[in-house]
C-alpha cells in the first residue's frame, strides 16, 4: 500500500475542491432561471462592477388624484373680467422747474410745468412755462394740447398755445412730437404758427445722469426759432435764444427732489439787438435753487 506523504495529500485535495466548483459552475449555467419561484428576473439588471443593480421603476407608486373642477379653477384663471388699459383714466403732474434764480436784473422765479389727463393712447396735455423778476412777469404761456401716441415712446401733439408776456397777448397753433430717444433723453420739437403770419419752432431735451440711486445730474438744452421780426416782442427772426441749464438734484423721494444748478441764456441776430435797446446782455449766466416735484 502507498503511503502519501503531507505534500502529495495537500495537492489530491486540493484537485478535488477545483473539481468541485467547476461542476457546480456548469451545474448554474445550464439551470433553467425561469422555474425558480419566488424570483422576478425582469426586475434585475445586467451585472454593473460585479454587483446586480435593481431595474428603475417604470411607474410611479404615489397614485395621482384625478383633476376636478375646483383644481381647474384654482390653476386657470380666467380671463374674463381683465380691464384694457386704455379706458382706464389717469393723470399726471411735474414740476420740473420750479427755482430761483440769481439774474443780473435782480431775483426770478421761473418755472416749467406740465402734466397730461387720460389712457395710454390719447391724452389731454397742458404745459405752462414762465419767469417773474423782481415781482413783474417777463415771460409766460400755456399750452394746451392733444397727444395721441405713435409708439411706446413717442406722442403727436396738436392744440393751441397762448402767450401772456411779453407784449400784448398772443395766441398760436401747435403741433409736434414729444417721446423718449435713445438712452432715455427725453425730447421736444413743436411747430408754431401764430398770427399776422409768425412761425416759430421750439426744441428741448433733458438727460438724468444717475451719481446715485438719489442723486442725479440733469443736462437740458432749449432752442427757439422766429420766421420774422416783432419788433413789440424783442423778437428777431432766425435764431433767436437759446438756455443751457445744468442741475443737480437729490431726491428726497421719488416725487420731492430739491436742486441747485446754474442756467447760461443767449439771444442771437436781431432779438439780441432789441435786447440791447433794453439795456440787457447778449448772454448771461445765473445761479438756480429750486425743487423739482411730481403727482
Amino acid at each position: 500500500m502507498t503511503r502519501l506523504t503531507p505534500l502529495s495529500l495537500a495537492l489530491v485535495t486540493a484537485s478535488l475542491t477545483l473539481s468541485s466548483a467547476m461542476a457546480a459552475t456548469d451545474d448554474m449555467q445550464n439551470m433553467d432561471h425561469s422555474q425558480m419561484p419566488g424570483m422576478d428576473h425582469s426586475q434585475m439588471q445586467s451585472m454593473d462592477d460585479g454587483q446586480m443593480q435593481p431595474a428603475a421603476p417604470t411607474e410611479s407608486r404615489t397614485p395621482i388624484p384625478a383633476l376636478t373642477d375646483a383644481d381647474r379653477a384654482a390653476a386657470y384663471a380666467s380671463p374674463s373680467g381683465h380691464k384694457v388699459h386704455d379706458t382706464a383714466l389717469n393723470y399726471y403732474f411735474l414740476a420740473d422747474k420750479l427755482e430761483w434764480q440769481d439774474a443780473d436784473d435782480g431775483s426770478t422765479l421761473a418755472w416749467d410745468l406740465s402734466g397730461w389727463i387720460g389712457g395710454d393712447i390719447d391724452r389731454l396735455w397742458l404745459r405752462s412755462e414762465g419767469e417773474r423778476t423782481n415781482g413783474k412777469t417777463e415771460d409766460a404761456e400755456i399750452q394746451a394740447l392733444w397727444g395721441h401716441a405713435i409708439s411706446p415712446w413717442w406722442d403727436v401733439v396738436t392744440g393751441v398755445r397762448q402767450d401772456f408776456k411779453p407784449g400784448d397777448p398772443q395766441t398760436w397753433a401747435a403741433l409736434g412730437v414729444q417721446g423718449m430717444a435713445l438712452y432715455n433723453f427725453e425730447a421736444e420739437a413743436t411747430a408754431f404758427i401764430g398770427e399776422g403770419g409768425q412761425t416759430a419752432a421750439r426744441l428741448e431735451g433733458d438727460y438724468d445722469i444717475l451719481l446715485t440711486n438719489r442723486l442725479i445730474l440733469q443736462p437740458t438744452a432749449e432752442l427757439n426759432v422766429y420766421g420774422k421780426n416783432d419788433p413789440q416782442r424783442g423778437i428777431g427772426s432766425g435764431l433767436s435764444n437759446t438756455e443751457a441749464g445744468l442741475r443737480l438734484r437729490y431726491e428726497i423721494r421719488r416725487e420731492i427732489a430739491p436742486y441747485i444748478g446754474v442756467t447760461w441764456n443767449r439771444t442771437y441776430g436781431k432779438t439780441a439787438d432789441y435786447a440791447n435797446d433794453e439795456g440787457e446782455d447778449r448772454s448771461e449766466a445765473r445761479l438756480v435753487l429750486g425743487v423739482r416735484l411730481w403727482f
